[in-house]
C-alpha cells in the first residue's frame, strides 16, 4: 500500500489539493523557504524506454525549464522544497529515476548509472525541453555527468551536488551501509529514528513529513523502502565499467557551464577532491554550503537555494 498520492495514469494529478502539499508549506514555513502564494504543482506520468517513469512538474510551462534528478535511496520528492522556491521563475522537473520513488523497478533490474542516464537523456526529448539546465545530487549526479560527457549540447548547465570523478570509499560504505540496514520496518516511528541517527541535520517534523515518500506497507503490515534494493542497485555510487564513470580527463571537456555544490561536512566529496574537480572544469565554480553533509538540498535548502540561485539566472 502506497502512502503518498501520485497520477495512477497518464493524466497529470493536481498535487496542490493534496494533505501532502499542505505539509510541504509547513515544512517551507519551519524553515523560512520562500515561495510564490499560489504555485502550480502536478504528478505525472510517461512512458521512456518501455518503461514507466513517474515526475514531479513545477512552475508555468513557459518558463525556462530545470531538471532535477535525485540521489540513491531517495525520490523526486527529495527536491520538494527546493521545487517550491524555483517554481516562482522556472519550470522545474523532478524525475523518480528507474527502481526509484513512483516509478517502475526494472524487470531486468538494470541500474547501471549509463543506463539510468540515457533514462534522463530521454525524458527531456520526450517532454519537449529546450536547452534545460540539469541538477543531479550523489547518484543523479553522477547519472548527469554521464549524459553531459555524451550530449552537452542537450543541456543550458549543470549542476552537480556533492559528487565527482573522485569520491571517498569511507563515505560510500557509510551510504550503502544506512540502505542495507534499513530496509524493513514494523513500524514508521522506527524508520524516523534511524533517519534521524544518520542526517542529524533535519528537524524531526519534516522527517516525519516526508517518511510517506521513502515507504510503503507490505500485505504483511511491515514498511519497506520504495525503491529496488536488489544487490546490484548498491553499485550506483561508483559505477561498473568505463561506461558508469566519469574522469577528470572528460570533464576538462565539458563545453557548457558546471556549478559543483559540496556540503562543507560532505563524507562523500572530500574539499581537495571538489577544487580538483572544479580546476579541472573549463567553465566550473564550487560553492561549498556550510552546516551540511552529503544531502545538501535537503539538509541546509536555504543554503543550497543561495547557492543554485545566481547559476540559474546566469544561465537564463
Amino acid at each position: 500500500m502506497y502512502l503518498n498520492n501520485f497520477a495512477s495514469g497518464a493524466e497529470p494529478l493536481d498535487m496542490t489539493q493534496t494533505e501532502e502539499f499542505r505539509s510541504l508549506l509547513a515544512s517551507a514555513a519551519d524553515l523560512g523557504i520562500p515561495h510564490a502564494p499560489t504555485v502550480p504543482y502536478r504528478s505525472g506520468n510517461v512512458v521512456l524506454r518501455q518503461m514507466r517513469f513517474h515526475y514531479l512538474e513545477w512552475g508555468a510551462p513557459d518558463a525556462p525549464p530545470v531538471v532535477l534528478l535525485h540521489g540513491g535511496h531517495q525520490s523526486a520528492h527529495s527536491w520538494d522544497l527546493v521545487s517550491l522556491h524555483l517554481a516562482q521563475r522556472y519550470r522545474v522537473l523532478a524525475l523518480d529515476q528507474r527502481g526509484h520513488g513512483d516509478s517502475e523497478w526494472a524487470r531486468d533490474v538494470e541500474y547501471a548509472n549509463h543506463t539510468m542516464s540515457l533514462d534522463a537523456e530521454s525524458f527531456i526529448a520526450t517532454l519537449g525541453l529546450h536547452h534545460p539546465v540539469l541538477v543531479g545530487h550523489s547518484m543523479g549526479g553522477r547519472n548527469a555527468l554521464l549524459l553531459a560527457h555524451r550530449n552537452a549540447a542537450l543541456l543550458r548547465g549543470l549542476v552537480i551536488v556533492d559528487v565527482g570523478p573522485e569520491l571517498s570509499d569511507k563515505g560510500r560504505q557509510a551510504i550503502a551501509g544506512f540502505v542495507r540496514e534499513n530496509q524493513e520496518f514494523d513500524d514508521l516511528e522506527h524508520f524516523v529514528q534511524s533517519v534521524r541517527q544518520y542526517d542529524p541535520y533535519r528537524p524531526r517534523a519534516h522527517i516525519e513529513r516526508t517518511v510517506k515518500y521513502n515507504m510503503l506497507q507490505r500485505a504483511d503490515g511491515k514498511f519497506i523502502s520504495k525503491c529496488d534494493y536488489n544487490p546490484r542497485r548498491l553499485g550506483l555510487m561508483h559505477g561498473r565499467g568505463l561506461q558508469d564513470n566519469v574522469t577528470l580527463d572528460d570533464v576538462r571537456n565539458f563545453n557548457l557551464p558546471v556549478l559543483l555544490v559540496r556540503g562543507a561536512n560532505s563524507t562523500i566529496l572530500e574539499a581537495e577532491a571538489a577544487e580538483r574537480f572544479r580546476d579541472a572544469l573549463p567553465q566550473g565554480r564550487l560553492v561549498t554550503v556550510p552546516d551540511c553533509g552529503h544531502n545538501v538540498h535537503g539538509q541546509n535548502t536555504k543554503g543550497f537555494i543561495a547557492a543554485l540561485g545566481p547559476f540559474l539566472e546566469e544561465a537564463r
